[in-house]
């Protein structure tokens, strides 16, 4: 799985990488039970601090996206959709959608551009 960050991006380092480990959950680069590179590991590979990574790895096992494993790492869990991630998802994507309609996009419109951004990372990066 390729991981792009962003250095000189306004989305926090953490979050950027967060963001692409769910996507490579998301188009199934990433499987249940796989595990994930040690914290040491994955931050000598990308350059970045080690506690970047954890804190990433952190926010992930919160959301119930990944496990840590105390000694052991960080695996895949199994999906859940429980209310509280329903909940989750829906107040992250709120403003996104109220920001879509202040700017004059139709439902249709938002809806067709997020059924596109669906197809596209379901799309399995090289």
């Amino acid at each position: 799985m390729f991981i792009k960050i962003e250095i000189d991006s306004d989305v926090p380092i953490y979050t950027q990488l967060a963001n692409e480990l769910i996507e490579g959950i998301a188009n199934e680069s990433l499987q249940p039970g796989d595990s994930l590179p040690s914290v040491r590991s994955l931050a000598g590979d990308l350059g970045i601090n080690m506690h970047t990574v954890n804190k990433a790895y952190r926010e992930l096992d919160n959301k119930g996206i990944i496990q840590i494993i105390p000694k052991s790492g960080a695996v895949v869990s199994t999906p859940t959709s429980g209310e509280a991630s329903l909940l989750r998802v829906e107040t992250a994507m709120r403003p996104v959608i109220a920001e879509a309609m202040a700017i004059g996009l139709s439902e249709n419109e938002i809806v067709s551009m997020m059924k596109e951004l669906f197809f596209k990372i379901k799309e399995v990066r090289p």
